[in-house]
């Protein structure tokens, strides 16, 4: 996601931020470069002439040529000025009840990823406590229907799909069903067309005049930059716009879209498509995103990911086994999984302050991952149970039936060996930071009686 512009910013961030001093000269260069930066990634010309505009006027003042650290503080006006360029804070969406229907109406281009996302926010709600019927009213799309059946069973939530060639009637009935079989949330995937045109703007109107609804949300496609914020504007002039879905933000890597709708539509961003999987729907946090683009990462959101991957009483079990050595290759297989449950590596590290940006795909070895994962499902319960009984002829088994070379087999086996030993010392240095810790105010205390 935005790894060049993340790049860029964060070279230029890190050079300025270590300033004890900084001129009038440096904060123009500064400036110049992220100029460039914000228009090599197909942000909007107004956009980024406000926004450069913006922060030499507030990066010149008195405040922060004399500050104490002037380099930290120019990084703060850029943060803060992004953080509102993205659109300040997380625009959650405004439902009703659980005791009345409420209607999202999903719009969108075809191939922007509109049934895929609907399955998705589905998805999304229905973690929330919501009771959700997906409406499959896209009748122009071949296959769009079957899709979103498709989808929906796969997530495990209720879709309305008729014969009928009448999108109006199928929302009518899926609005009716949803009274009286007590749904919460009925999501609508309406027609969407090759480009925006009149027989669709005008299906639209009337679907929108029909189950009045309570979100009308854009799925637009991260990857087309500008001509994103132009559909957007489009959508909203004719239909009225409560806020937008970037699909396909995982791919995004220039992050014009991102960074130009809320300044251009005034529409907020409220999720972004982070991968391909049912659950790769996001909230979309301004603030955090500033954060990574910005090289600061975004740790908020990495122990969002691990809390949802882990359970409080898995995490005590797991840090027992590290302190007395029980930790067993079946763990490490357990791990390996909860690490690919949270996203892909490239994701994770991107949000490690320092990290965003810097590593490449080269860098980051997904593969490596998915061999040792192939290594431990050929071993036997017994094997994963006991590490010490994989002998030479055990090996050689593995690597055949993981497809994988003896040596690779007998390197994980030595990794894992030392991962033990350095997980028994980090327990043990932990334990013994928190008796120091816990035991210093009482000594404290006694010494003031």
């Amino acid at each position: 996601m935005l790894e060049k512009l993340t790049q860029k910013f964060t070279d230029v961030m890190r050079a300025m931020g270590g300033k004890a001093a900084i001129s009038e000269k440096n904060i123009e260069e500064a400036v110049d470069e992220i100029k460039m930066a914000l228009l090599e990634a197909d942000v909007n010309l107004r956009v980024v002439r406000r926004f450069v505009n913006g922060t030499i006027e507030e990066a010149k003042g008195e405040k922060v040529l004399r500050a104490v650290s002037p380099g930290q503080q120019f990084v703060k006006i850029v943060h803060d000025r992004m953080v509102a360029l993205l659109g300040d804070a997380r625009q959650d969406l405004v439902l009703k009840g659980p005791d009345t229907v409420s209607v999202i109406l999903l719009l969108g281009l075809q191939g922007s990823g509109k049934t895929t996302t609907a399955a998705k926010l589905g998805l999304h709600l229905k973690g929330k406590g919501r009771r959700v019927l997906l409406a499959a009213c896209d009748l122009v799309r071949p296959a769009a229907v079957e899709q979103l059946a498709a989808l929906g069973a796969q997530v495990g939530v209720d879709v309305h799909r008729e014969d009928s060639k009448d999108p109006l009637a199928i929302a009518r009935n899926a609005l009716a069903r949803a009274k009286k079989e007590l749904f919460d949330t009925v999501i609508i995937d309406t027609t969407g067309r090759m480009q925006v045109d009149e027989p669709m703007m005008a299906e639209l109107e009337r679907m929108r005049d029909l189950v009045r609804p309570d979100e009308s949300l854009l799925v637009a496609d991260a990857m087309t930059g500008q001509a994103a914020v132009d559909i957007a504007k489009a959508f909203d002039e004719r239909i009225g716009l409560s806020g937008v879905i970037l699909s396909k933000f995982d791919s995004d890597a220039r992050g014009g879209a991102a960074l130009s709708l809320k300044s251009v539509t005034g529409k907020p961003i409220k999720f972004v498509g982070v991968s391909e999987r049912p659950d790769g729907l996001e909230p979309f946090y301004p603030e955090r995103v500033a954060g990574r683009i910005l090289g600061m990462g975004d740790v908020v959101s990495l122990v969002e990911k691990a809390q949802a991957s882990i359970e409080k009483e898995e995490a005590a079990e797991l840090e027992r086994k590290m302190a007395d050595e029980s930790f067993t290759l079946q763990d490490y297989l357990d791990q390996i999984r909860r690490v690919k449950k949270m996203g892909s590596l490239k994701s994770l590290v991107d949000m490690m302050p320092g990290l965003a940006g810097q590593l490449t795909d080269d860098q980051v070895d997904e593969g490596e991952l998915r061999r040792e994962e192939a290594i431990l499902l050929s071993m036997t319960r017994k094997e994963r149970a006991n590490h010490l009984i994989i002998g030479p002829t055990r090996r050689g088994r593995i690597a055949r039936g993981s497809g994988t070379s003896v040596a690779e087999v007998a390197r994980l086996v030595k990794k894992f060996e030392k991962s033990r030993l350095m997980m028994k010392k980090v327990v043990k240095n932990k334990k013994m930071a928190e008796r120091f810790m816990g035991g210093a105010p009482a000594a404290q205390g006694r010494g003031g009686r």
